[in-house]
């Protein structure tokens, strides 16, 4: 049985509760993130830390912990779950007040609210990454702030069932004819050497992996051009992948239906994924 962590207690996650009243289960009032557990270490943690800042200050919400408690934290469950391969789940809320209220409550009366726990998950070797996967096109019809990392999941868990629906692994949500992120991740893809990106705004999640690729491709002289694309770009691609913290680098293969590039996974998606996960154990926490 896994021990969690609830609001500064660790806890067999049997025992685990959070009000009713907690404005995550009322109003997905939270933020969250998702760390990668290597060899038992953390990867990019600094990244996953500094994102949950800043969407903390996007809601003006308090933290209820300093980074170096939340470090000490994840490294905490790691070692009590013995957890080699996974992620460990960050979720922070705006506390639990003593009534239902659209308004904030005061954040001197109202602690926010923090939870996390562990996942166990094939990562480095998930079959899905030698196979590559499929995704469909969908309407994006989510907020605005899209970089701002909210527990707000209702429209990407539907996407997510309508792929599934559709014989598909994911979906790719289209806003104005272009191609804004997956349901979970960022989408890219190839011509020739070059690698395309929707480019960093409100409309896409400042992906922490994206960062990490984005320079690794860099560094290994192939050309990025951040801009949308369309989906009948990406059909035309050479290659298209996605990126995310629990995927690493994946490639996709087919998008509604059509082949992409040989229809297999490409070159320049699986030798990045290559040198993103051996840079990850090398700089894992």
């Amino acid at each position: 049985m896994r021990t969690v962590y609830v609001n500064g207690e660790y806890l067999p996650e049997n025992e685990a509760k959070i009000s009713v009243f907690d404005r995550g289960f009322l109003m997905a009032d939270g933020v969250y993130e998702v760390t990668s557990v290597l060899d038992g270490k953390l990867v990019d943690f600094e990244g996953h830390a500094k994102r949950l800042e800043r969407s903390l200050h996007e809601l003006d919400m308090a933290s209820p912990v300093t980074t170096d408690e939340l470090l000490a934290i994840h490294r905490e469950l790691v070692q009590v779950n013995q957890l080699d391969e996974g992620g460990i789940y960050l979720q922070i809320t705006r506390g639990a007040p003593a009534d239902r209220d659209f308004a904030f409550p005061d954040p001197e009366e109202t602690p926010s609210s923090i939870v996390l726990f562990t996942q166990a998950k094939n990562l480095a070797n998930a079959p899905s990454a030698q196979a590559g996967i499929s995704v469909i096109s969908i309407e994006d019809i989510r907020w605005g702030r899209r970089d701002i990392k909210t527990v707000q999941l209702l429209y990407p868990s539907m996407g997510k069932m309508m792929a599934k629906k559709a014989g598909a692994d994911d979906a790719w949500m289209v806003e104005d004819g272009q191609v804004t992120e997956g349901t979970s991740n960022n989408a890219y893809i190839v011509k020739g050497r070059k690698i395309i990106t929707r480019q960093l705004s409100n409309d896409i999640l400042h992906g922490i992996t994206r960062a990490a690729v984005l320079r690794l491709a860099k560094e290994a002289q192939m050309e990025v051009e951040e801009r949308g694309f369309s989906i009948e770009e990406a059909q035309g691609a050479d290659e298209a992948f996605i990126t995310s913290a629990t995927t690493f680098v994946q490639p996709v293969v087919t998008i509604d239906g059509s082949s992409v590039g040989t229809g297999q996974p490409g070159k320049i998606a699986l030798r990045l994924r290559e040198i993103y996960i051996e840079e990850s154990r090398k700089k894992a926490l």
